[in-house]
Parts: C-alpha cells; structure tokens; sequence
C-alpha cells in the first residue's frame, strides 16, 4: 500500500466496529460488542421494577389462593348450608332460617352460650391478669428470669388434650387434689368441681388460665421491654412511684399489646373444643357444654349438618362481634395518636 501525506494509518477493527454501532443506535449488541453487560441501566431498572412488583405477588399467591378456597369458601360453603335442611348428608336446596329458628328454641344451644360467656369472660380477665403481674415482675430484672420464663411459657408448649387429660387427674376427687389431702389427714377438705354440674365450667376456666397465662406474659413483657428507660426515669425523678409509673404511663403505653392478647384470647376461648373434651367432655349432662362440642356432635354424631352449621355461623358471628369493635377502637385510637 502506497503512503501519502493524507494517507491515514490503519485503524484496529475493534474500534471502527465500536464507532459504527455507536453512530447506529438501532444495533442491540453495542454494549456486547463493547464486552459489557447486554442490558442497560434502563433497562435493568425497568426489569428490577417488574420483578419488585411481581415477585411478592407470586410468592403470596398460593398462600391467597388456599384461603380462598379452604377458609373463605369453606365459610360460604357453611352458610349455605345453614339456610337447608340438610341432616346426614348436604342438602344444597335453601329452605330459608329454619335452622336458626330451631338452634335457638333448643335449651342446650343457650346453656353452651351461656359457658361461653362464663369461661370466655373469666379466661380472658383472669389471663390478663395474671400475665401482666408475672410479666411486671420479670421487668424488675430479677435473678433467674430466664429460668422464671421458661417455667411460665411450659404450658403453652402442651397440646390442649395433654392439658385437659392432666387437669382431669389432677381435679378428680378420686384421684387427685381431694384424694391427696384426705391421705394428708384433711379429711373435711372438698374439691369436686369436675363432678359437680355447678362449677365444671370452672375447670375449664382453671386449666386454660394455666395453659394461656405464660403466652400472655411473654407478649406483655416484649412490651414492657419496648418501652424508653428514659421516660420511667424523669418520672421518678419527678417523685412518681413505681405503681404510679405503671398505672398512668407503662400500661396505658401497652394497649397495642392489650389489642394482640384479647384478639387471641378472646379467638382462643370462642373455639375452645379439644381443652373441654378432654377435661370434661361437656359433662357432667351438659353443664360444662360449649358451641364447638354442641356444633361437632349435632354435625357429626347426631346427623344434623344444617343445625350444626346453623351453630357454627353463630361462632362466626361471635367473634366477629368481638375483633370489629376491637380493630375500630384501635384504628380509631391510631388515628387519634393514641
């Protein structure tokens, strides 16, 4: 090849071919041909964007769509068949409320409403309680408070049923507490509430306080902990003693905490069935009787399907009367700052 004064030098390949995709804008191995990344920031933004937007949704979908077919559909599925005569088997044509019409003219659906109200009520206070004195107590920063913890939160590690069969031993005049302190020489000493159709919805009360309390008290405690040290500080520096400090400023700064127990006490004590058949199956008759046993036994046992979904929207209906006031006074309460 000739030279000349305007005779350019030879350029590399690899530099014409990143001029001309660059004078080109239209060619998509630019960057490739360049040795970096195919996508451009752009687009790389644009993928990121999508897939934050649709990977939640693909991984919460099945959960979503479980739900809707065995909690929400099951629901429907219980409605409508509270509105037919079914019996032994479902019976899909609607016959209207005659179902509720019978479950309230029954005797024992108001005495399993009734215990309801005695052991939902007395759980729940008696839970509150007690969990929150064991939990204000462990704030103290007492020695062994990690053995303490675990001693409380033991029975929440128990099944009902184990609850329920210890509790029945325990309570059985024959066997248990009465027994052991006639051989100790008490010989006028009575406990036979398990027998006694008076006070066997009691029980109930004693062995689910004793299972729940721990649970409570570990809830109230992470509350308690979550509180600024600062501010128990200045009020005691303002001369506040301790109960003050907790009656005008530690409790009432735990009501999200209140919110969380009684939502789950309260959802507890509604479906209890497998403490009640255990400890007393209902009995003795049907004193210690509550909806869940009186909904599985006229379901299952006693071939009433429609009676016994009659009974279960009625549960339905009860917790619902419990967590909307319950979460409008609270969104209320958030609104407000409270």
């Amino acid at each position: 090849m000739s030279g000349g004064a305007n005779t350019a030098p030879p350029r590399p390949a690899l530099i014409l071919l990143q001029e001309i995709c660059m004078s080109d804008h239209t060619l998509p191995y630019t960057a490739a041909a360049a040795g970096s990344p195919s996508h451009t920031p752009k687009q790389q933004g644009r993928i990121a964007a999508i897939a934050d937007a649709w990977l939640p949704r693909l991984v919460l979908s099945p959960t979503i769509i479980l739900s809707l077919v065995f909690v929400y559909g099951f629901i429907g599925v219980t409605a409508w068949l509270s509105l037919t005569n079914s019996r032994m088997m479902p019976n899909y044509e609607i016959s209207g409320f005659n179902q509720y019409a019978t479950l309230f003219a029954l005797d024992r659906w108001w005495v399993a409403a009734a215990n309801l109200g005695i052991f939902g009520g007395l759980f729940i206070l008696f839970c509150l309680a007690i969990g929150l004195f064991m939990a204000i107590l462990l704030d103290q920063k007492i020695r062994a408070e990690g053995a303490l913890r675990a001693i409380y939160l033991y029975p929440m590690a128990l099944s009902f049923i184990v609850t329920g069969a210890a509790w029945k031993w325990i309570l059985n005049p024959g066997l248990g507490l009465e027994k052991m302190m006639h051989d100790w020489g008490f010989a006028n000493f009575h406990f036979d509430w398990l027998v006694n159709s008076d006070f066997s919805i009691y029980t109930v009360v004693i062995a689910g306080v004793w299972q729940s309390s721990g649970f409570v008290m570990a809830l109230f405690l992470a509350g308690l902990r979550g509180i600024d040290d600062s501010i128990i500080k200045a009020a005691m520096v303002d001369g506040a003693s301790l109960p003050t400090i907790y009656r005008r400023i530690v409790i009432p700064a735990l009501r999200p905490v209140f919110f969380s127990v009684l939502l789950v006490l309260a959802h507890i004590a509604i479906k209890s069935f497998d403490l009640v058949m255990a400890l007393t199956a209902g009995g003795p008759g049907t004193s210690s009787d509550v909806p869940a046993i009186f909904m599985y036994q006229f379901s299952f046992t006693r071939g009433q399907l429609g009676l016994g979904a009659a009974s279960a929207m009625m549960m339905l209906a009860t917790v619902l009367a419990v967590l909307v006031p319950m979460m409008y006074l609270e969104t209320k309460g958030a609104r407000n700052g409270r």
